[in-house]
C-alpha cells in the first residue's frame, strides 16, 4: 500500500473500527471521492466496504502504514491502544473518534506525541442515520493540536460538521460528556413522566407531543443558566426560587406515590435542591445546586 491513490485528488482517509458509526462514516467518505483504507478486528464487516471500493488491511498496521490521516473509530480508549500497538505512527496524525473520558485522552495525546505523530481528540454528537446528512445537524467536538484540524477539516467535516473545542486534548471528550449527562437526565424525566400516564385516557402519543413541545420551550432556560454561572451570582434573573422549587418538588412526588411510581429517577435532584435552600440560598433558582455537586480542592 502507498500514502496517496492515483485515482482520486482527495486525501486518504484510514480508518480504524467498523461498527455501525464506523462503517457510516467510512460510507460517507467514499461516496465524496476519498480513497479509504479500512480494518476491522472482525474482518467480515470490512467487505461491504471493499464492494463501495475501500482498501482494506489484513491488520492495524498495514492500515496505518497507508495513509498520514489515521481515524479510529474503536470500542474503547483500550482498544485503540491494543490496535495501535505494532503500528509506525511517525509524522502521521491520529484522529481519535473512540468514546472515553477526558483523562484518557490526555494520556492518548501524550501516548501519540511519544510515537511521533499529532493527535485530535473528537466526541461525536450524532448517531449513525445522522452521518453524512448535513441536515441531521450531528457534528463531532474535537480538541488538541489545532493544526491537524485546520489542515483535515475538509475531509474530516465531509460525515459531520467539526467544532472546535480547546486545545486540551480532553476538551472535546469533556464536552461530548456533558452533553450525554444532560440527555441522560432527559430520558430519566421522560421515562417517569410517562410511567405518570400510562394509563389514562389520553393517547400517549398525544402526550408524546406535548411533552416535546414542552421540554423543547424549557430548553432556553440553560441560557440563563449559562449566565448564572459565568457571573457567579445564582439569583440573576430567576423566575422561581428554591422554595418554589423545593415545594413543586415535593409535589412531584406525592402525585408519584399516589400514581404508584417510584419517585428514583427524580429524587437525586430534588434532594439537592432541599439541601441547598437548607444551607440558606433560598432567593437562589436551581442552578446554585452545582455548589454541592463539584468537588473543591
Amino acid at each position: 500500500m502507498t500514502h496517496e491513490t492515483t485515482q482520486s485528488t482527495k486525501p486518504r482517509v484510514v480508518l480504524l473500527g467498523l461498527g455501525a458509526m464506523g462503517s457510516a462514516l467510512a460510507r460517507t467518505w467514499l461516496a465524496a471521492g476519498h480513497p479509504v483504507t479500512v480494518w476491522n478486528r472482525t474482518a467480515s464487516r470490512a467487505e461491504p466496504l471493499r464492494a463501495l471500493g475501500a482498501d482494506v488491511a489484513a491488520t492495524a498496521a498495514e492500515a496505518v502504514s497507508a495513509g498520514s490521516l489515521v481515524v479510529t473509530c474503536l470500542f474503547d480508549d483500550a482498544s485503540v491502544g491494543e490496535a495501535l500497538a505494532g503500528a509506525d505512527l511517525d509524522g502521521r496524525d491520529l484522529v481519535e473518534l473512540t468514546t472515553g473520558t477526558p483523562e484518557q485522552a490526555e494520556a492518548r495525546a501524550e501516548w501519540a506525541r511519544q510515537r511521533g505523530a499529532r493527535f485530535l481528540s473528537g466526541g461525536i454528537m450524532a448517531i449513525p442515520p445522522m452521518v453524512g446528512v448535513p441536515e441531521a445537524g450531528g457534528y463531532v467536538f474535537y480538541s488538541g493540536t489545532r493544526e491537524v484540524l485546520t489542515e483535515h477539516e475538509s475531509t474530516l467535516a465531509v460525515p459531520l460538521g467539526a467544532r472546535w473545542a480547546g486545545a486540551r486534548p480532553g476538551a472535546a471528550a469533556l464536552y461530548d460528556i456533558a452533553l450525554l449527562s444532560a440527555m441522560n437526565g432527559l430520558f430519566a424525566g421522560i421515562t417517569h413522566a410517562f410511567a405518570l400516564v400510562r394509563g389514562e385516557e389520553m393517547p400517549l402519543k398525544e402526550f408524546s407531543g406535548l411533552l416535546v413541545s414542552w421540554l423543547n420551550a424549557m430548553a432556553s432556560t440553560a441560557d440563563s443558566v449559562a449566565e448564572q454561572v459565568e457571573s457567579g451570582d445564582y439569583t440573576r434573573g430567576v423566575v422561581a426560587n428554591l422554595p418554589m422549587l423545593v415545594s413543586g418538588n415535593r409535589t412531584l412526588e406525592a402525585a408519584a406515590r399516589e400514581q404508584g411510581v417510584d419517585f428514583r429517577l427524580l429524587a437525586p435532584y430534588s434532594e439537592l435542591l432541599e439541601k441547598r435552600l437548607a444551607l440558606g440560598f433560598g432567593e437562589e433558582g436551581g442552578t446554585g445546586a452545582l455548589e454541592l455537586l463539584v468537588k473543591r480542592p
